[in-house]
């Protein structure tokens, strides 16, 4: 058996994988605050009473959690130093001298996570090419210890001019560090990201020290209340490209787990479209915090090196702390079913991005939370069913739901509580569809041609109307919708990538220099898997390049050919990479010389095989059908809509929409002008007439 946990804002969500039976079962608790380990012990205990699985009866346990992610956007790390060539010690506040608003004249940048009193400057430098020009004082490593013991230091981020291309100083500090201060977490720029571009090293090397300490002991604390529950099998953690790491990899490079949570529902994407015969979805996903979207093109998601951590403009690109590692290239949106609505300054109604989170949570929770929330809204619409809320195992407050839209929004607004609270769904639908919208054109695709599969907590809930709003034809809503992200875990395989930078033209590459080095890193990948119980049999080799027409400052990515390589192969590197640019800007560059920039190797073990059906304990004989509910339509009105068990329908079962489909996890919200059949595996196919 597998279980997978997902600890987001707002709840925890439970996916046990029983291999015998390929049944799967779910479970969702709130997420607990300050602790998020006491939700996900909670959950477990439910999971044991509500099916009898105990957690040592568990092979593989995989895991996703948002502590590093709030870690960074609260300012809730440890205290951390930074370490670099002197005359560097800058860099971090300097950036890139680029305003990501150029007509905003009260600009706040992102400030660094460490502090320019407990940033320090060491006497070395090296060239692009690795030379060593001035050799390591080690005279000032003394000095620099008793600095550290002095401001009481927990983590030391090491970060030295072009260390990409000469690792042998970081080394020499490291091991200094760890001689004479043994209690302080450090990280490495040549280990967390060992390619070219000094402030996103610094960047990213600097936020992994800030997280270590906090994650190391999470993790810790975690490993230890499993086994202190008997369990004895194998703990992978998710990361932010959709693979997975073992708990020791995470401890060590924390910063690969921004965005893990995410990259789950991604995953799990890719194994329904590989399901359903669908190569290109589109993913939405919605759940209490935020909601996110991303392409999944000729079954595979995007992997982009270009990621921001800590926005103080939450959408706008180069508003936060740069992080270049690989990520599922997807768009957050300060949309979830907590996503707080209000009346701005102006008289306009407002959804977001600030969240009720799971404490005090909407209002209609009963939990203390005053304020309106997208929850709120679709409770009052009649789209939750309030009794039924986590198959009833809360229920929620129509009453304090339509007397917080009533006092905050409705009546400033003049207008009915029905009213605002389809304008809030509204508003929230068309932030959501605008942001997907933005985020395929910008890759040069149109929304129009993708089907779209909707999961996460609220993501069926509104699913509907954010398809209608970008055209999509037709809308999946997968088994286990609800916690879909967690299931996304146990689909993904276990996988190492080591980066190196090289820069040279194509046609000036020495190929057994190439070769030799590819082959280290590709050797190294397989060690990991080895330690992490894998054959090398079972695994497989991606070999990855970034690249860029000689003179340009930015690169595109492509798949080496396999094998050696050689002169040969320089014709096939040229072709895949005048076929990617072509697709990404539509024209090409004659008479310019190509230069590799950035080597990488990815080595993988095998995909998760999972036939899956969801556990339910409805008989085969029950009727789907539970009544009739009043609910409010943007085109009709109140209408009196048809409500059915999803455990209860039956495969290829077809009926007309408008309908709600209730499940424990989530609610399906289906509008009029609409088929819905029930496919072979029980997932719900919509087909839209838009």
């Amino acid at each position: 058996m597998k279980l997978g946990i997902d600890i987001g804002g707002t709840f925890t969500d439970f996916v046990i994988f029983e291999n015998n039976s390929s049944q799967l079962y779910f479970a969702k608790t709130l997420t607990t605050y300050p602790d998020p380990t006491k939700g996900i012990f909670n959950g477990i205990r439910e999971l044991e009473e509500k099916f009898g699985f105990v957690v040592r009866d568990m092979d593989d346990i995989v895991h996703g959690t948002t502590l590093v992610t709030n870690a960074v956007i609260e300012r809730k790390g440890a205290k951390t130093a930074f370490i670099t060539t002197k005359g560097f010690e800058d860099v971090l506040e300097i950036g890139r001298e680029m305003r990501y608003d150029i007509y905003d004249i009260f600009l706040t940048m992102p400030k660094p996570l460490v502090p320019r009193n407990l940033r320090i400057g060491v006497a070395e430098r090296v060239d692009t090419h690795g030379n060593v020009i001035t050799p390591l004082e080690k005279n000032d490593l003394q000095a620099i210890t008793d600095s550290l013991k002095e401001n009481d230091i927990e983590a030391v981020g090491i970060c030295l001019l072009n260390s990409f291309a000469n690792i042998n100083h970081e080394k020499a500090l490291g091991n200094y560090l760890s001689e004479n201060v043994p209690d302080i977490y450090y990280s490495l720029s040549s280990e967390i990201m060992p390619e070219i571009r000094e402030y996103e090293r610094s960047s990213a090397t600097a936020m992994n020290a800030y997280v270590q300490p906090i994650t190391d002991k999470y993790l810790k604390d975690f490993e230890f209340q499993l086994k202190a529950f008997g369990f004895k099998g194998n703990i992978n953690i998710m990361i932010s490209s959709g693979k997975l790491t073992t708990i020791d990899g995470a401890r060590k490079s924390p910063i690969h787990l921004l965005e893990s949570g995410p990259a789950g529902g991604a995953m799990a994407g890719v194994f329904y479209g590989r399901q359903l015969q669908e190569e290109n979805l589109l993913c939405f996903d919605m759940g209490g915090t935020t909601a996110k979207a991303c392409v999944i093109y000729e079954g595979k998601p995007e992997i982009t090196n270009h990621f921001e951590a800590a926005r103080v403009k939450r959408f706008k690109k180069g508003s936060g702390l740069p992080v270049r590692i690989p990520v599922i290239d997807l768009i957050e949106i300060g949309a979830g079913g907590g996503s707080i609505a209000r009346v701005n300054t102006i008289g306009l109604l407002t959804v977001g991005p600030d969240s009720a989170s799971s404490t005090p949570g909407p209002a209609c929770y009963n939990l203390g939370g005053e304020n309106p929330t997208v929850t709120d809204a679709d409770l009052v619409l009649g789209y939750l069913n309030a009794d039924y809320f986590l198959g009833g195992e809360m229920t929620l407050s129509v009453a304090a739901a339509r007397q917080a839209i009533k006092n905050k929004l409705a009546d400033p607004l003049g207008i009915s509580i029905e009213e605002a609270a389809m304008g809030i769904h509204k508003i929230v639908n068309e932030n959501m569809a605008n942001a997907a919208r933005v985020h395929v054109l910008e890759k040069g695709m149109d929304p129009r041609h993708f089907n779209m599969i909707g999961f996460g907590g609220a993501g069926p809930v509104h699913s509907f109307g954010v398809a209608k709003l970008l055209n999509v034809k037709r809308l999946i809503i997968p088994v286990g919708a609800g916690v879909t992200s967690a299931l996304g875990f146990l689909v993904s395989p276990v996988a190492s990538e080591k980066i190196r930078s090289h820069i040279a033209e194509l046609n000036q590459l020495d190929w057994s220099e190439i070769n030799d080095f590819l082959e280290d890193m590709e050797k190294s990948g397989y060690e990991f898997l080895f330690k992490s119980g894998i054959p090398a049999k079972d695994g497989s080799v991606q070999r990855i390049a970034d690249m860029r027409y000689s003179g340009q400052g930015h690169e595109i990515t492509i798949e080496l050919p396999h094998g050696k390589l050689n002169e040969d192969s320089i014709a096939e590197i040229k072709r895949r990479f005048v076929k990617e640019y072509e697709f990404r800007y539509n024209r090409s560059i004659e008479g310019i010389p190509l230069e590799m920039v950035t080597w990488r190797v990815v080595v993988q073990g095998p995909i998760p095989k999972m036939a899956v059906k969801q556990f339910s304990n409805t008989s085969s004989d029950a009727d789907a059908y539970k009544g009739i509910r009043k609910v409010y339509f943007e085109e009709t009105g109140y209408l009196e809509c048809l409500v059915y068990d999803r455990y209860a329908l039956k495969p290829n079962e077809k009926f007309n929409g408008p309908a709600i489909i209730e499940e424990t996890e989530s609610t399906t919200v289906i509008g009029i002008n609409s088929i819905i059949h029930m496919d072979t595996q029980k997932n719900i196919i919509i087909d839209l007439n838009t």
